[in-house]
């Protein structure tokens, strides 16, 4: 099942959002900055109690991250955690990569190089 979440602004940032099993699956195309991480992170903690605490983001299309989507990722990371849940970060670009790198948030996140290998771990 997907669920589409459109696009915020024009063509910035688009969020599907697909559950495989009992694995929420969010892919993103686009910029992540100051104007659209508010409408990712509505989308990151959409209905939290209807879905898996389990999530990997798909950051494949994604070539621009900023510090509003590191919080953003770190509020969902909290809220994954309180139910006993985590947070994976697959597929990302070396733009995305440095920024998590800089900020020491690849210690706290597990990265994976595709979708299908976040899952299968």
């Amino acid at each position: 099942m997907s669920v589409p979440f459109g696009t915020d602004g024009p063509s910035r940032l688009s969020v599907i959002r697909t559950i495989h099993d009992d694995v929420t699956v969010i892919s993103m195309q686009g910029e992540i900055d100051l104007y659209t991480a508010p409408r990712l992170r509505q989308v990151l903690t959409a209905d939290r109690a209807g879905h898996p605490a389990h999530v990997v983001i798909d950051f494949k299309w994604v070539d621009f991250m900023d510090s509003s989507g590191l919080n953003a990722l770190l509020a969902l990371r909290r809220a994954a955690q309180e139910v006993s849940g985590w947070v994976r970060l697959a597929g990302m670009q070396p733009s995305v990569r440095r920024v998590l790198e800089f900020s020491g948030l690849t210690a706290v996140f597990d990265c994976y190089p595709t979708v299908h290998r976040a899952l299968t771990v």
